[in-house]
């Protein structure tokens, strides 16, 4: 069970923006994707989400750019439940590019709230559902230790 799950790849010219940077929707949308492979890792793709009737729904997205990516770069997306409470999850999200070393890019974290489909309302976590997911209560600073034997390098 991998409590951080990690995606690497490269930056693909539909990422870059007018300023030459990676635009800051590619950071949602690659929070959003990793957040549903490591859910599919587990064993809770979206298929049996809907299928329960019940589902993740983001409740907000606080993103924190320290420098920019760029074209070309290859960029490693760590992401991991950091906790669970009765209805709410947040999720930490990680981005890093390699520069010759590992560079942090930017920081984030999604407060990710479970919700009753049909009805549009919060539901608890069931018990199945939080099983699936280890809890990582390390600081970024052991995250980011922990990364470099993730991404094989220093």
């Amino acid at each position: 069970m991998p409590e951080i799950y990690v995606k690497q790849f490269q930056v693909g010219r539909e990422a870059i923006d007018i300023h030459g940077h990676v635009n800051n929707q590619e950071y949602l949308r690659w929070m959003e994707e990793i957040a549903i492979e490591h859910s599919t890792a587990q064993g809770w793709p979206m298929e049996r989400y809907l299928n329960s009737g019940m589902s993740w729904y983001v409740s907000s997205h606080f993103i924190e750019y320290l420098r920019p990516a760029l074209l070309g770069d290859e960029i490693a997306v760590l992401t991991w439940v950091a906790a669970m409470t009765e209805r709410v999850s947040p999720r930490r999200t990680l981005f890093l590019r390699n520069a010759g070393r590992w560079q942090l890019v930017a920081r984030a974290e999604t407060q990710w709230t479970f919700v009753d489909i049909q009805r549009g309302r919060s539901v608890p976590i069931p018990g199945e559902v939080r099983a699936a997911f280890d809890i990582v209560e390390s600081g970024e600073d052991e995250v980011l230790r922990a990364a470099g034997s993730l991404l094989g390098t220093r």
